[in-house]
């Protein structure tokens, strides 16, 4: 159909929208999606470009089918991966259907009781809500699942190149599955994306257990334009001179830094994203912004977003940058997905994103009002010593900058999911969840239940049984008289937690609070009298409550770090590809800045001069060798297991390593022989992952590794954080 034609199939209310909109035709997306949702039965997956409409194109079709529906029950359960994403399409839906008489409701744990109240007295329309409030739901509230989705037509997940893969969406799955065996049918799934590296994976992804086709349909990208740039300095330099905007003369000698210097420069005078990789960097940025405005004497502008602060501190950021003014906002991954931040001119990211998916969500949270998408990178490092062993003299990080910028440009290259064989974390605790709101269940019963269910498909039998027997060993399923299985003890304690419900790993957090207002949650409680950064601003502690994981303070002026434990992700093995070409080639990037393109230019020359472009094992001088690999976090993690467990055959002792860009070891042998000592080994050998785990490892990864045995873990660690073919290719 047209443009036209769909038009005109779309409901009056949907009609009316666009036209108050001002909407002069609909998008291609928008196109598609009603092509698929009103003349099949299929699934779909919408993958377009950030801020191409992917939400609308969704709704519309599904709104002008459930306007006139008589069910008496939910009707499209709009899943997300953030409160903050559910927020803000919640405003977006509801100002949509505020006419219709078709009902939004929205839930998660900053939702107050008596909206919910609302749902479950009449349920009816549109309910958003996050995987762990569905879990919550499912366990908590079974005997009402058939009356709020008994007439249940529409999934729509968001965001799912956040969700496959990982526990998370695995567990999203597994509630659909649990729904569709209540009500009897599996409803129309709907996957939003921006970035997708691999529709087909995706497509089977969605699809699971649902019976129905999943369709993809192309959409051509709205031809954008793009500005980078990538600068680079060290952490030192002093002086007072403010006679000239660092942006724009980074060669001017600075008060603080010259990093944050340039970073403030280029943002203070646009509404601007500040990204960091991390929760302790983007508290650090954010203070360290608002000192360098303090010292200037300039307004103070600056906001702060992530993951353990406070609602009411998230929402004013995510508010101020929807309003016209002018602001700036330092956030880790949670402004990075699809939530509508109005008009931002610029994105500044404090180094390298890991992944060019993650590169691409940051780039298209800007552009809207100009048509230009802005991204800067700006890299800090300590100005490496006369000493410094060679392969620190790699500004490695600046590296990767640059390749995931010409994986982008070059190849249009996206990270593919990587689908988890053996995620026994999840069911460990879909067990749990599965008996605590059906009640008894004989473990065969038990046993369907959890095949049943997508993510597991792939689980030995034997396994789940060796699973199953230990949680009964202690104490988390007890096995009654009559044989059949019901939650134990343990389990009980764990199910009747709130944070139960997560499948990610949570910490033990106590609430901060100054005077009457909640700042955010800290993972260990400082002693009075000390100080600690969040949200921004240095707070000393005046009280702790530890029975109430309750800590009152006080704001002081200054900065500080803070420590919150994390993994930060896997770097794909294209990325360390490209790493070796940026340096191996004289290309020159028109987007680095001048620091920059120096940085890079006497890294290509230390890089060359060692040989590294001609060989992977260079001697560090005396009996230390460097082994340069160029494989992805999961292979490198393989060869390092490979290397340890052969080390006496190879004669190496003392791996150390950084990331997954270099090891060095020591060794008798010239690198030149103990390389093709390496090749010959690992090509004639039959490498079994579960090999190369000792026996006594322990890999806890996963918010439930601490409770399955030992011997499971390992095998999982071997399915699903190793991989030999990528080592053996590079070593052919």
């Amino acid at each position: 159909m047209e443009s036209s034609e769909i038009f005109y199939r779309f409901s009056p209310l949907v009609q009316d929208f666009i036209y108050a909109n001002g909407w002069q035709t609909l998008r291609p997306i928008q196109i598609a999606a009603a092509n698929v949702i009103f003349d099949t039965s299929d699934n779909l997956i919408l993958s377009s470009d950030t801020a191409s409409g992917k939400t609308e194109a969704a709704f519309f079709p599904i709104i002008s089918e459930i306007g006139e529906s008589p069910y008496e029950s939910v009707e499209v359960l709009y899943i997300a991966p953030l409160k903050s994403l559910i927020n803000d399409q919640f405003e977006r839906i509801d100002t949509l259907l505020q006419d219709s008489g078709i009902p939004v409701f929205h839930w998660h744990g900053d939702v107050a009781a008596s909206h919910k109240n609302k749902l479950l007295k009449k349920p009816k329309g549109v309910l958003q809500i996050t995987p762990e409030s569905l879990e919550s739901m499912l366990m908590n509230r079974h005997s009402d699942i058939i009356r709020m989705f008994g007439g249940l037509r529409y999934v729509v997940i968001d965001e799912i190149h956040t969700l496959m893969g990982v526990d998370r969406g695995n567990q999203i799955l597994c509630q659909l599955d649990r729904i569709a065996e209540i009500i009897g049918y599996h409803p129309r799934r709907i996957g939003l994306s921006a970035t997708i590296g691999d529709l087909e994976k995706a497509k089977s992804w969605l699809t699971g257990n649902s019976g129905r086709q999943t369709q993809t349909p192309l959409v051509p990208s709205e031809k954008n334009r793009v500005r980078l740039a990538v600068e680079h300095f060290y952490i030192q330099d002093h002086t007072k001179d403010r006679e000239l905007s660092l942006a724009e003369h980074p060669e001017v000698r600075v008060e603080i830094d010259a990093g944050y210097e340039y970073i403030y420069d280029c943002v203070k005078d646009r509404k601007s994203l500040v990204f960091s990789n991390s929760r302790e960097e983007t508290e650090y940025v954010t203070a360290t912004l608002r000192q360098i405005a303090s010292n200037r004497q300039d307004e103070d502008i600056f906001y702060i977003h992530h993951g353990n602060l406070s609602a009411a501190i998230r929402e004013e950021a995510e508010q101020k940058l929807k309003t016209a003014e002018k602001c700036v906002a330092c956030a880790t991954v949670t402004l990075e997905l699809g939530i509508d931040i109005g008009k931002i001119e610029r994105i500044l990211n404090v180094g390298a994103p890991n992944t060019v998916s993650g590169f691409l969500q940051r780039l298209g949270r800007s552009g809207r009002k100009t048509g230009i998408s802005e991204l800067f990178m700006v890299f800090r490092e300590e100005k490496p010593l006369p000493d410094t062993p060679l392969p620190q003299l790699i500004p490695w990080e600046l590296v990767r900058g640059i390749a995931v910028i010409q994986l982008y440009i070059e190849d249009r290259f996206v990270e593919p999911p990587s689908i988890k064989k053996m995620p026994l974390s999840l069911m460990f605790q879909q067990t749990l969840s599965i008996l605590a709101s059906s009640g008894e269940n004989t473990p065969k019963r038990l046993a369907q239940k959890i095949f049943s269910l997508s993510p597991f498909e792939n689980v030995d039998k034997e396994d789940y049984r060796e699973l199953l027997i230990s949680m009964i060993k202690n104490d988390y399923v007890e096995m009654t008289e009559n044989k059949g299985l019901i939650l134990g003890l343990q389990g009980e304690k764990l199910t009747k937690s709130f944070k139960f419900y997560a499948v990610f790993k949570d910490s033990e957090d106590y609430s901060v609070k100054h005077e009457s207002e909640e700042i955010g949650t800290i993972s260990s409680p400082p002693p009075v009298g000390d100080r600690f950064a969040l949200a921004g601003r240095v707070w000393e502690v005046e009280e702790l409550d530890l029975t109430r994981k309750l800590i009152y303070v006080h704001p002081v002026p200054g900065k500080m770090q803070v420590a919150w434990p994390g993994d930060y992700g896997e770097i794909h093995t294209r990325i360390l590809e490209k790493m070796f070409k940026v340096l191996t080639t004289d290309t020159e990037y028109a987007y680095l800045n001048p620091n920059a393109k120096e940085r890079l230019a006497a890294a290509r020359h230390v890089f060359m001069n060692a040989g590294l472009d001609k060989t992977m094992l260079i001697s560090l001088g005396g009996n230390t060798k460097c082994l340069v690999p160029w494989l992805g976090t999961r292979s490198f993690r393989t060869l390092r297991k490979y290397l340890q467990k052969n080390s006496a055959y190879f004669g190496i002792y003392g791996l150390e390593y950084d990331g997954c860009y270099y090891m060095t070891f020591k060794c008798e042998r010239n690198a030149e022989e103990l390389l093709a000592m390496i090749r010959r080994k690992i090509t004639a050998d039959h490498i079994e992952t579960i090999d190369l785990i000792g026996k006594g490892e322990c890999p806890v990864f996963e918010k439930y590794d601490p409770c399955i045995p030992p011997e499971l873990l390992r095998r999982a660690y071997a399915a699903d954080k190793l991989r030999t073919d990528e080592m053996k290719r590079r070593f052919l």
